[in-house]
């Protein structure tokens, strides 16, 4: 049991953006960003999400899938402005992005514009090649996948950072197949009951603890229900020698 989970004791940040198009290299930003931690193969419930000004206007085609305008836009902040407090966010965990190729560009391309390192590929799970690998030859978008897991999507109605990541992080737990490994493990720990209530196991140390009561208290415990009469009541349940 140790080993598996030494496995999960690692902390790691799912993340998802919106952009104005398909390219950073032909002038298109990034204008949203969504990130939820999850340790141990769990979301904490520790997120970053962020608005950015993009400098420019909002293609109709991003906006149809995003809902996000220039007027709603241009009252964030800068990528530059915030890109301290993301980057202390995200640390140095493993990122978890669903088709990671193309929303690492635009973080890349965001941090070459001012001058700071690259976010290294090496970094990334990609969710995207990943579910092509656990179910080849089908759709793999993020709502195909909540609904083969089972995963309420209804309030995604738009695209958006945040909402895309949480629900990520719920797809990707069933991906890699934690939440059945997160069931083994509780139910190595735990004796199910056919009534449905559950015990936690009780264990024998190897080296039982000193007894605290000594010889002395037991005597003035002894003494002192004496002075209680002859047949007190506790004696129907316990050895009058305690």
């Amino acid at each position: 049991m140790s080993d598996r989970r030494s496995l999960y004791s690692m902390r790691e940040i799912v993340l998802d953006t919106e952009t104005t198009g398909l390219d950073p290299l032909r002038g298109d930003r990034l204008v949203e960003v969504g990130c939820v931690e999850i340790f141990n193969r769990m979301p904490t419930g520790q997120t970053f999400h962020r608005y950015f000004n993009p400098q420019r206007d909002m293609p109709a085609e991003a906006f149809a899938v995003h809902g996000l305008s220039s007027e709603f836009l241009a009252t964030k902040a800068l990528f530059e402005e915030e890109v301290d407090e993301f980057l202390a966010f995200i640390g140095d965990a493993p990122l978890v992005i669903h088709n990671a190729s193309f929303d690492i560009s635009f973080l890349n391309a965001e941090l070459d514009r001012i001058k700071r390192p690259p976010i290294p590929r090496e970094r990334l799970v990609d969710t995207l090649l990943l579910a092509r690998r656990k179910h080849p030859g089908v759709s793999n978008r993020l709502d195909d996948l909540c609904s083969r897991y089972q995963i309420d999507n209804s309030r995604r109605t738009k695209h958006g950072a945040l909402l895309d990541a949480e629900l990520l992080a719920e797809v990707y737990i069933d991906l890699i197949g934690a939440r059945q490994s997160q069931l083994i493990l509780a139910s190595e720990t735990r004796e199910i009951r056919v009534a449905g209530v559950g015990d936690m196991p009780r264990r024998q140390r190897e080296i039982p603890l000193a007894a605290r009561v000594s010889e002395a208290d037991r005597e003035a415990h002894r003494a002192f229900v004496a002075t209680l009469g002859d047949k007190p009541i506790w004696n129907d349940f316990f050895p009058a020698s305690l």
